[in-house]
């Protein structure tokens, strides 16, 4: 058994990851080019620009930020760095979910023991993880207070996947879903909702049991969509899509900034480890999946219930002190204008509907995520 050091982060910076999809320029499908695109990035951007499961997809990490505005330009930066790589390996960059209509039986898995090990464990499942989604974190005090968080952001995750969600697609198929990349990580053996823990021993007791019966190779393999990061002290929301453009994954970032150093300040002045019934989240998660911001969403105490749009405004009504204190509330704004119009998964359709076809669909979403 080991213990699991925490690093304490003062004030609730940031650290945005974004997977995004490499398509062929004619025909929309996933091609495996990270290689070629790694290989012409500039020295400096090792680390920066990371290799993932699969060979059709890449993920852009910022460095660690103090607010959205720096996250903005941390990336900006980078995906026009990274967008020129693509462009000159002869592939575009893909802002969404799921693939339309490339097969994942088609797709490479990534060189490396870590990948191997993976996929030997996950089998099949292991090969279904063409998705690609929106990874922010936001720095905490402390692994107890990281773990209450968690806890509290649960009844939450429903109505940030109905914003993001952006992946309508599986195999050449509509699935009726907005939302069917989370269907797809939930198949993993430690995905989806996480359980209610207490405190940051139970965390770290779960972690070294996990390991030491053979559950799982690492803590990297814990895949929930919100999760403590102990080395750098975050909390992690794992539950979004990659929505359509950067501009919508800052907004959906400084939505998640905001609800986290609410949150963070709430237990300051005492706060019970949770607010609503797992069993109500997770169907709460189901129909944000299924119908997105349309998506009718329970209160897990009052068994009340309301849209995702109407929690979502309530929510950016409650959360406007904290985003002018951590500098987002012009970010914040931008989320509320998202929940106001279709979400991207109702875009995606929409264009496809009026052109009836693929290749034609994938290049007008592209113009409208192109820097």
């Amino acid at each position: 058994m080991r213990k699991l050091h925490f690093t304490s982060n003062p004030q609730p910076t940031l650290g945005v990851e974004i997977e995004l999809a490499l398509v062929d320029p004619e025909t929309g499908a996933l091609r495996s080019a990270i290689g070629d695109i790694l290989e012409k990035l500039p020295p400096d951007y090792q680390g920066k620009v990371k290799r993932e499961l699969m060979q059709c997809y890449l993920e852009i990490n910022s460095d660690v930020c103090r607010n959205v505005d720096e996250a903005y330009e941390d990336l900006h930066q980078k995906i026009l760095i990274v967008q020129q790589a693509a462009e000159d390996s002869g592939v575009g960059l893909y802002w969404t979910g799921t693939h339309p209509f490339s097969s994942w039986r088609e797709q490479v898995p990534s060189p490396g023991e870590r990948y191997r090990l993976l996929l030997d464990l996950l089998q099949e499942l292991g090969h279904h993880l063409v998705t690609f989604g929106l990874h922010v974190h936001v720095g905490v005090e402390s692994g107890d207070k990281a773990i209450i968080v968690c806890n509290r952001l649960l009844k939450h995750l429903p109505v940030l996947l109905a914003l993001s969600a952006n992946s309508p697609w599986w195999e050449k198929r509509q699935t009726g879903l907005m939302s069917h990349r989370s269907k797809i990580i939930e198949m993993l053996p430690t995905a989806g909702l996480p359980t209610l823990m207490s405190n940051w021993s139970e965390y770290v007791w779960l972690v070294n049991r996990l390991v030491a019966t053979g559950f799982i190779n690492t803590i990297r393999e814990i895949w929930w969509d919100v999760r403590p990061h102990n080395q750098l002290g975050t909390v992690e929301v794992r539950i979004c899509d990659t929505p359509g453009n950067l501009h919508d994954a800052m907004a959906l970032t400084a939505l998640i900034q905001t609800l986290v150093a609410h949150l963070s300040d709430e237990m300051d002045y005492g706060a019970y480890q949770h607010d609503g019934h797992p069993m109500m989240i997770r169907q709460n998660k189901w129909h944000a999946a299924r119908f997105g911001l349309n998506a009718r969403i329970v209160d897990g105490m009052s068994y009340e219930w309301k849209t995702a749009r109407q929690w979502l405004e309530e929510l950016i009504d409650k959360l406007q002190p904290t985003a002018k204190r951590v500098e987002s509330s012009a970010w914040l704004e931008r989320a509320r204008q998202m929940v106001r119009t279709d979400n991207w998964a109702q875009r995606q359709l929409s264009e496809y509907n009026q052109c009836g076809d693929y290749a034609q669909a994938i290049r007008r979403m592209q113009k409208l995520s192109k820097l």
